[in-house]
């Protein structure tokens, strides 16, 4: 038999193993996640509109019809207000004028802007997950890293640029690793819980915040709680004029997340890390430092999450106030969820995040939809990918290959 003939008889067997192989990966799962959550948020979206229950009393069609307009009209006002125009996009370039062309773009640069806390955060929770910590505190860290970053802002005068931009966000940083260093060591050194230490140190960092902007962070030439603008030799620059506040903070968070992807899957610290997280009795008996690794991940896991409140301040806000995280600590566990505690999952999980939340501003202006929307969608999706036996079920998708041989071993064995 020639080549021609065995390509023509092997690929169709080929095509066959493809499809079933990602019918039953975790990618399709997620994927499907993300879009039945989606649907629902579009039926939602329909049934909370006054005008789809006034022509539900015209006629059942009419009222359907009505229905699938609102939702149509919820995901485009989502889809222009985290992307942007494309006819006004269109256009900008056409004319050629650079001022509006930034003003087209500026909707789906100020997604990128939402999405970077995000990566920060995310990855701050996904690599203590990957090391089986479970950090609760990064929205406490966040905290701690934008106070310190501020300090270093306000308080550190006369370095140029480029040496007090990083040193700021180092400094940042260093605040959110020490606020996750006290429950790493408390867990290694006492076995106390690390969601309760953490979650005990959130509240902790909230007051100290409230604190310090009322006194000694506090700008003299307010009444609010807020501190002093920070120098502007401390700012991260951003690319583009006014409106778009997109920064050099967003590719400092792909850097960062590739730099954790390196260390956890390609150094031989990374493979510890791994180990004493699936198994800390194998990798104790195999003479691994396990306090040591406890209190290295909490730390770095702080770090992270302390740059991502010191992003904020340097990059958009240039200044602190009270409560200006907007609970991105919080979403982080739900970010590391969705990307499955993987680096590149954490970054397109804040990239939907991102654009999620930057859309549903438009969406409420110009649909007159609720924001609150959004939270449903992201609460779904979260519910969807916990539960994936839901969307397996649903689309009628094989469970892995392992899970299938588990289930059979076990009913042979009854």
């Amino acid at each position: 038999m020639n080549d021609s003939k065995k390509s023509a008889v092997q690929s169709p067997k080929g095509l066959a193993l493809f499809l079933e192989e990602v019918r039953r990966s975790p990618l399709t799962v997620t994927f499907l996640a993300i879009f039945t959550g989606l649907f629902l948020g579009g039926i939602i979206a329909a049934l909370t509109s006054e005008q789809m229950y006034a022509a539900m009393r015209v006629s059942v069609g009419e009222g359907l019809k009505v229905g699938v307009q609102a939702a149509w009209n919820t995901y485009r006002a989502l889809f222009l207000g985290a992307f942007g125009d494309p006819a006004k996009i269109s256009a900008a370039f056409s004319s050629g004028d650079w001022l509006q062309i930034n003003r087209a773009l500026s909707p789906f640069f100020e997604s990128l802007v939402q999405a970077t806390p995000y990566m920060f955060a995310g990855l701050a929770v996904a690599f203590g997950f990957r090391v089986g910590l479970f950090n609760i505190g990064a929205e406490g860290q966040i905290f701690v890293g934008a106070l310190a970053a501020v300090w270093a802002g306000v308080f550190i005068k006369g370095l140029p640029a480029i040496i007090h931009a990083p040193l700021a966000l180092l400094i940042g940083g260093l605040g959110g690793a020490l606020w996750g260093f006290v429950p790493g060591w408390l867990k290694a050194k006492t076995g106390a819980h690390e969601v309760i230490i953490t979650i005990m140190m959130n509240y902790i960092a909230f007051r100290l915040s409230e604190y310090l902007l009322t006194g000694y962070l506090r700008d003299p030439n307010k009444t609010t709680p807020i501190s002093a603008p920070i120098e502007t030799t401390a700012w991260i620059p951003r690319l583009f004029p006014d409106p778009n506040r997109f920064h050099l903070g967003f590719f400092i968070a792909l850097g960062i997340a590739y730099l954790v992807y390196l260390l956890l899957f390609k150094t031989t610290w990374g493979f510890e890390l791994r180990t004493v997280g699936a198994n800390p009795n194998a990798a104790h008996y195999a003479g691994m430092n396990i306090v040591r690794s406890t209190v290295l991940t909490m730390s770095l896991s702080g770090m992270l999450a302390g740059l991502a409140g010191a992003n904020e301040v340097l990059g958009v806000n240039r200044n602190l106030g009270v409560a200006f995280s907007s609970g991105y600590g919080f979403d982080s566990i739900a970010l590391a969820l969705l990307g499955h505690s993987h680096p590149l999952g954490v970054v397109l999980a804040a990239l939907l995040f991102g654009f999620l939340r930057n859309g549903a501003i438009q969406m409420q202006l110009t649909a007159g939809i609720p924001i609150d929307i959004i939270s449903i969608i992201q609460a779904m999706i979260l519910a969807f990918i916990a539960a994936p036996a839901i969307i397996r079920t649903l689309y009628r998708l094989k469970p892995p290959k392992e899970v299938e041989v588990e289930i059979r071993s076990e009913g042979e064995s009854a």
